[in-house]
C-alpha cells in the first residue's frame, strides 16, 4: 500500500477553494472537500491510477484522474 503525502500548499489550496464555495453554500463546500479526500484516499490502494507530472518526470509525483 502506498502512502499519500499532502504538501501544505495543497491543503491550503483546498481550504481556499472550500471557503470560496462556502460563500454560496456551506453544504457544497463540505461535499467538495469530502469528495477530494475520498478520491485521494483511493490512491493509497491504487497508487498508479494517475499519470506522471510531465514537468518532473518522476513516478513518485503524479496526477490522479478518476474516470
Amino acid at each position: 500500500m502506498a502512502r499519500l503525502i499532502w504538501i501544505p500548499q495543497a491543503l491550503d489550496d483546498i481550504e481556499a477553494i472550500c471557503k470560496f464555495i462556502a460563500r454560496d453554500s456551506n453544504h457544497f463546500a463540505y461535499l467538495f472537500a469530502n469528495k477530494i479526500f475520498e478520491i485521494a484516499k483511493t490512491l493509497e490502494s491504487f497508487p498508479n491510477a494517475g499519470r506522471i507530472v510531465p514537468e518532473t518526470n518522476q513516478e513518485s509525483i503524479g496526477f490522479f484522474q478518476k474516470s
